[in-house]
């Protein structure tokens, strides 16, 4: 059998691939940069948002793993069931569950589910890897977090757990036809994370209280990732990129929803377990 694994250069696509060699399985990834892409497997050259490249990609292959690209979804679809590939699994998110996401991963669900292949949706919430993308850069500087909302709290999954997902709907069978929504063990506030990742680095980390506003300025100065997602993060762009303001009540807990442990049948990672695995980026 050939799995083939597109987004295989990102945090997780990398270990969706790690984990199908684990388990003695063909891989074939697609990237636009075999550069950066994993070693031990075999490499093509495409592109997702042009279908037409993917040709060499899907000969022969049974099963995909598809990273999220709306625009092309049902051109890359087709392509793949044309191929003879039989088992999609989605890297989708836990905002089509929550009905917030209608205009990216949803499109690419429903492409997947009108084709008549066999499929999994992986949907999971809050990335833990968030934290790193937005804390990292003051934390390694100043050993500081800046944050309008400490005692806010989620339950941010670890990337791992949403690999071991992916991997089990792709090498199992009794998974199609299903949504798995992920999210992390317990919800933890901002001000508990930070707490984590102290531990976890051995330095003692300051969170500090800011406005929307104030938070909004320096994520924009920090530029990259935190840069381009923060208007969203922190309530000033809606999920469909309309503007939106902060909310001023204070925050609810997240609801109760299901982690990697129903698929898995292990416990989920805490987010403390992630702050260990992650230490040396903060550091």
């Amino acid at each position: 059998m050939t799995t083939v694994v597109t987004g295989a250069t990102g945090h997780v696509g990398r270990l969706v691939v790690d984990r199908l060699r684990q388990a003695g399985e063909k891989v074939r990834v697609v990237t636009r940069n075999p550069a950066r892409s994993p070693s031990g497997v075999e490499v093509v050259r495409a592109d997702l948002l042009r279908p037409d490249t993917l040709d060499a990609a899907f000969r022969d292959a049974d099963r995909l793993y598809l990273f999220p690209v709306p625009q092309t979804a049902r051109e890359v679809v087709a392509a793949a069931g044309k191929a003879g590939v039989s088992r999609i699994v989605v890297l989708s998110s836990g905002a089509v569950t929550t009905g917030y996401d209608t205009t990216f991963h949803l499109p690419v669900e429903r492409a997947v589910e009108e084709s008549g292949l066999e499929w999994t949706h992986v949907r999971p919430g809050e990335f833990a890897l968030n934290t790193l993308h937005l804390w990292g850069p003051s934390i390694r500087a100043d050993r500081v977090v800046l944050d309008p909302c400490p005692d806010q709290a989620g339950s941010p999954v670890h990337e791992a757990d949403i690999a071991d997902v992916a991997a089990a709907a792709l090498l199992e069978d009794g998974h199609a036809g299903n949504a798995y929504t992920l999210v992390g063990p317990q919800p933890v506030s901002h001000r508990d994370q930070v707490r984590a990742i102290a531990d976890a680095i051995g330095h003692e980390i300051t969170i500090r209280a800011v406005t929307a506003d104030q938070a909004l300025a320096h994520y924009r100065a920090q530029g990259g990732w935190a840069a381009a997602n923060a208007e969203f993060l922190l309530g000033f762009q809606t999920y469909d990129g309309r503007s939106g303001s902060p909310a001023e009540q204070a925050p609810k807990p997240p609801a109760p929803l299901p982690t990697a442990e129903h698929v898995t049948g292990r416990p989920a990672r805490t987010y403390a377990e992630w702050a260990r695995d992650h230490a040396g980026d903060f550091s």
